[in-house]
């Protein structure tokens, strides 16, 4: 059966706002029984965030400290390469220079038997 109450465009229209100002009613109704938690809750998410921050902080001021310590040490490492390098390049020198002079003191005694050789030669001819 169709709704034999006939209403009009007008009462239509303000059964429609006074729904929706009781829907309002009730929406302000509800934030406002809500405002303690909400600032509750809004002090909770602003503690977490701000503890959160700190620890990114620290965590942030660890791995610059880390990285600075893990520079220091490369930097001490090629120190001690680039001075073990310097130590073998100096003993190798010095070793050239020792077989160097060994080889020039062979070369003299070899002459100076040469030279006494060829002396005596020459005294046994004469």
């Amino acid at each position: 059966m169709k709704n034999k109450d006939t209403t009009g465009l007008s009462d239509r229209r303000a059964t429609a706002a006074r729904a929706k100002a009781s829907l309002l009613e009730t929406y302000q109704a509800a934030k406002a029984a809500a405002e303690p938690t909400r600032e509750a809750r809004d002090a909770e998410r602003l503690a977490v965030a701000e503890a959160r921050d700190q620890r990114r902080a620290i965590r942030d001021k660890e791995r610059h400290e880390e990285q600075l310590r893990a520079e220091e040490e490369a930097n001490a490492h090629a120190a001690a390469a680039a001075a073990a390098e310097t130590a073998e390049a100096d003993a190798r020198e010095a070793a050239d220079k020792d077989r160097i002079a060994r080889i020039l003191n062979d070369d003299a005694a070899h002459k100076a038997k040469r030279d006494q050789r060829y002396a005596n030669r020459k005294l046994r001819k004469s």
